[in-house]
C-alpha cells in the first residue's frame, strides 16, 4: 500500500466509490477508508441461497440520464425491472404508485373523471398547505391519505403528518392511468449480479482500508493525502454546534421455506397494526428461482449515536445547522459528496451524476 496518495476518500459507498474511480481513470492514487466491514454502504448486497438479498433495504435503479445509465450498465449487465408495490392496509390490498387501479379500488369507480370529481371533492376542505398532511390530501384526497398514507408516513418519521413539512410528501407520483410502474424514468433495471458487483468494480486496483473510522483518527488518514474526500456525517465530524436529525432502519432478514410468499418484491403496510412500514422479497428483483425465500422486514427507528442514519429530517432548524457545517467542511478545504455528507435524499442515479459531477470539476485540469 502506498504511503501518499493524492485522494482519501472516506465512505465506500456510491458516491465515493464512483469518484475513486473517476480518479483512478485520471491516474490518480486513492485510498478509501470505509467504516463497515463491507464495501458499498448502503447498497451492499449478499447472496443467500441463490438469491442476491439487498443487505439494508431494497434499491431500484431508476433514471432518465442516459450517461448515467451508459455508465452503470458498463459496471453490470441491467435486468429489466419494473417496481410495481402493493399497499396493505389491514385486510385491503392496493396497488401503488396511486393510479386508476388504487381508485378503483378505494371507491369502485372506472374511469379518470370520477377519480378527479372524488379527489376535487376532498381536497376542498384544505385552505392552505402548511404540512405533509394538507399537501397529501391536496394531492390524493382525504380517503387515501387516511388509508394509505397517515399511519405509514408517522410510522416512517416517528411524528404527526401536521408536523412534518409537506416537502416529503412531493416524491410521490400519482397519475390517472392503470398503471403500476412506481417510476416515470426511461431507464430502469437491477444488476444482475448485485450493487456489491458493481463496487467491487468501481474500486477495482483502487487500495481500500475496511474497519476503521476516520473521524476517530482524521489526522492521521489526512496525512495519508493531498485531498479528502468526505461522505459521511458532517456533524460526526465537527458536532459542536450539536447533531443533526435522522431516522434510522433496523432490518430484520427471514428466510422461509417456500418458493414465493407475497408475490411481489415491494409490500407497504399502512397502518399502526404493523410496526414495519415494508417487507421485501429479494428474489423477485432478478426472477431469481429456489426452493427457499428470503424476506427483509423494515422497521422504523428512532436515531441515535450506534444506529446508522438514513432519513435527514430536513426542517428548518436542521437545515440552518447543516449550512454552518458545510461551511466548516469548506473553510477546512474538504470535497464532500453523498446523501450524508451534503444532507439530502439521494436515489441512486442523482448520486452517480453527482460524483460525476464533482470529479470532472475536481479532475478538469488534466
Amino acid at each position: 500500500m502506498l504511503d501518499h496518495y493524492d485522494y482519501l476518500v472516506v465512505g465506500s459507498g456510491l458516491f465515493g466509490s464512483t469518484f475513486a474511480n473517476e480518479a483512478k481513470k485520471k491516474g490518480k492514487k486513492v485510498l478509501v477508508v470505509e467504516k463497515r466491514k463491507e464495501k458499498g454502504g448502503n447498497i451492499s448486497t449478499e447472496v443467500k441461497d441463490g438469491i442476491t438479498v439487498h443487505t439494508y433495504g431494497a434499491h431500484i435503479f431508476h433514471t432518465s440520464d442516459k450517461e448515467v445509465w451508459s455508465y452503470v450498465t458498463e459496471l453490470d449487465e441491467m435486468k429489466p425491472f419494473v417496481n410495481s408495490p402493493i399497499a396493505i392496509y389491514k385486510n385491503e390490498v392496493y396497488n401503488m404508485p396511486f393510479n386508476m387501479n388504487t381508485f378503483s379500488r378505494m371507491w369502485n369507480i372506472k374511469t379518470p373523471e370520477e377519480a378527479e370529481a372524488i379527489i376535487d371533492s376532498q381536497r376542498k376542505d384544505v385552505k392552505e398547505i402548511k404540512n405533509l398532511e394538507d399537501m397529501a390530501i391536496s394531492l390524493v384526497g382525504r380517503d387515501i391519505y387516511m388509508k394509505l398514507v397517515k399511519e405509514y408516513t408517522e410510522k416512517q418519521w416517528g411524528r404527526s403528518c401536521t408536523e412534518l413539512p409537506p416537502s416529503i410528501i412531493k416524491r410521490l407520483p400519482v397519475r390517472f392511468t392503470y398503471d403500476n410502474n412506481y417510476f416515470n424514468d426511461r431507464y430502469q433495471g437491477m444488476p444482475e449480479h448485485g450493487y456489491s458487483a458493481i463496487i467491487d468494480k468501481l474500486l477495482e486496483e483502487t487500495d481500500v482500508i475496511l474497519g476503521e473510522d476516520y473521524v476517530k483518527n482524521k489526522t492521521k488518514w489526512n496525512a495519508m493525502a493531498s485531498k479528502v474526500l468526505y461522505t459521511g456525517c458532517l456533524d460526526s465530524l465537527y458536532g459542536e454546534e450539536g447533531a443533526l436529525e435522522y431516522r434510522s432502519l433496523k432490518f430484520e432478514q427471514v428466510r422461509l421455506e417456500e418458493e414465493n410468499h407475497q408475490g411481489v418484491a415491494v409490500v407497504n403496510y399502512t397502518s399502526h397494526d404493523q410496526k414495519y412500514t415494508r417487507t421485501i422479497e429479494h428474489k423477485h428483483f432478478l426472477k431469481e428461482t429456489s426452493p427457499v425465500t428470503w424476506l427483509s422486514y423494515e422497521y422504523p427507528m428512532p436515531f441515535s449515536a450506534t444506529k446508522e442514519p438514513y432519513y435527514p429530517v430536513g426542517d428548518e432548524k436542521n437545515l440552518t445547522l447543516y449550512k454552518k457545517y458545510r461551511e466548516m467542511a469548506e473553510r477546512d478545504g474538504l470535497l464532500i459528496g453523498g446523501r450524508l455528507a451534503e444532507y439530502r435524499y439521494y436515489d441512486m442515479d442523482k448520486t452517480i451524476r453527482s460524483a460525476l459531477d464533482l470529479a470532472k470539476k475536481e479532475l478538469r485540469q488534466i
